[in-house]
Order: C-alpha cells, then sequence, then structure tokens
C-alpha cells in the first residue's frame, strides 16, 4: 500500500512540477524594470523568453515578440532550449507514470514493466526538473551581470563627467520563482517514482543447492557398463576362469578346454 502511495504522490508532484515548468515558460515576466531610484514611472517594463511588453500608467499593455534569432544573446537561447527540454521531458514522463500507476490495470501487464515504465519515467522527471532549475539560474546570472553593470556605469560614468546617465535596471521576475518552484517539485516526484519503483519489482525466487546421491543400482549399472565398455568385464573372467583350473592344493591340472 505505501509503494502505491509513494507512486501516486510522486506523479501527483511530478505532474504540478511540469505544469508549473510550462507557465513559467510561458510568463512574459522573467525580468521586470526595477523601479527602486524611480517608483513613479509612467512606463513600466517587463521582458519574457518570447516577448517584450511595455505597460502604461493608463494601464494599456503592448507586448512585441522576438522577431529574430541570431540576434539574441547565447546565453538567452540556451535558457529557451533547457526550457523546452524540461517540458518535453516532463510531458513524456507522464503519459509514461499513467501507464505505470499499480491502480491502473492495463491488460496483463506485470509488475517487472510497470517497475520499469515508473523508474523511466522518474528518470525523465528528475532531468526536467534538472532542466528547469538551470535554465532559470542562467537566466538569473544573467540578470545579475546586467543589473551591476548597469549600476556601474550609471553611477561612474556620473562621477567622472560630473552627469549620471539615466538607464533600465531590470531585476527578477515572478516567473523566476515560478520556474525554480516547478523544476524542484519535479525534481522530487521524479526521487519519489525512483523510490516507488524498487517496491514495485517483484521478489525474486532463491532456491537452495540440493545434492542428489547416486542410488546403489544406478551406480552398479554405470559401473557394468563401463567395465564392458573398457574390457575390463573380460580381464575379470579369464583370471576367474584361470583361477578355477587350480585345485585346493595349489597345483593346475588341465581342463578340458586346453585340449580343443
Amino acid at each position: 500500500m505505501s509503494v502505491t502511495i509513494c507512486q501516486v504522490m510522486g506523479f501527483v508532484v511530478a505532474a504540478l512540477g511540469s505544469a508549473g515548468i510550462i507557465i513559467a515558460t510561458a510568463l512574459d515576466m522573467w525580468s521586470t524594470q526595477d523601479l527602486y531610484d524611480n517608483p513613479v514611472t509612467a512606463v513600466f517594463q517587463y521582458q519574457g523568453l518570447w516577448r517584450s511588453c511595455v505597460r502604461q500608467s493608463s494601464g494599456f499593455t503592448e507586448c512585441r515578440p522576438y522577431f529574430t534569432i541570431l540576434g539574441l544573446p547565447a546565453m538567452f537561447q540556451a535558457v529557451r532550449a533547457l526550457m523546452i527540454v524540461g517540458i518535453v521531458l516532463g510531458v513524456i514522463g507522464l503519459l509514461i507514470a499513467i501507464f505505470a500507476l499499480k491502480c491502473i490495470h492495463i491488460g496483463n501487464m506485470e509488475d517487472a514493466a510497470k517497475a520499469n515504465m515508473t523508474l523511466t519515467s522518474g528518470i525523465m522527471f528528475i532531468v526536467a526538473g534538472l532542466c528547469a532549475i538551470a535554465g532559470v539560474s542562467v537566466f538569473a546570472n544573467m540578470l545579475v551581470t546586467n543589473f551591476w553593470m548597469t549600476t556601474a556605469n550609471m553611477y561612474g560614468g556620473g562621477a567622472m563627467g560630473g552627469m549620471t546617465t539615466v538607464q533600465n535596471r531590470y531585476t527578477f521576475g515572478s516567473a523566476l520563482f515560478v520556474g525554480w518552484v516547478a523544476g524542484g517539485l519535479t525534481l522530487i516526484g521524479g526521487v519519489m517514482m525512483c523510490i516507488a519503483c524498487r517496491g514495485l519489482m517483484p521478489e525474486e525466487n532463491t532456491y537452495k543447492a540440493v545434492s542428489y546421491h547416486t542410488s546403489a543400482k544406478n551406480a552398479g549399472y554405470k559401473t557394468a557398463g563401463y567395465k564392458s565398455a573398457t574390457g575390463y568385464d573380460s580381464e575379470v573372467k579369464s583370471k576367474t576362469y584361470n583361477e578355477s583350473r587350480r585345485s585346493d592344493d595349489g597345483k593346475s591340472y588341465p581342463s578340458k578346454y586346453d585340449y580343443v
């Protein structure tokens, strides 16, 4: 019963994590404009993996997709690839895990097959969670680097030239936190599926070694066959025949067979 509960809970947690990865990838707020120095502004900008948006103070929001692929930074494209791989592996893992559930009976599927399918889906969930966490972490590292570089340019340029330049700085968006949580849930669900796999494996039957002793009848039969095959039986008969020609006093007498 505990194995079934562990498997079902792993499936549910992994399903929630996979859905979270899809939502995080589709969200536009991966990076939001930092309003620390200018809390009151007429325009608020935020960017996602697929488009950048501008929201005005009136409430009107305009989003523009990225019409280029080669013009985007390499790390940005790597984040896209990691999130897409996480989604694909998560969806395939869910399809496999549905048929691997112990509470669902499909034909004459054995427990060994369900155990292998559970292990496969668990590994896919683990890899999907790692891809999502890695993608979000890489994007966060890009934001931190750009934030401090922009800050240095703003205040460094002002100190040298006597004028402070105003630039837009971007900080963490809500999609990053959704991606981190979703990747962690997917990873935990995959680990639970792998643990449940051990309980689904059928127990191996162990047989004790039994020593068989040859009976006397079989031994005599084998010995006779060995004697006749090697010629040992004929030698014994010849020796017995020659000894029978000797009398009790130790002298040998001719037999009727000697004159033939």
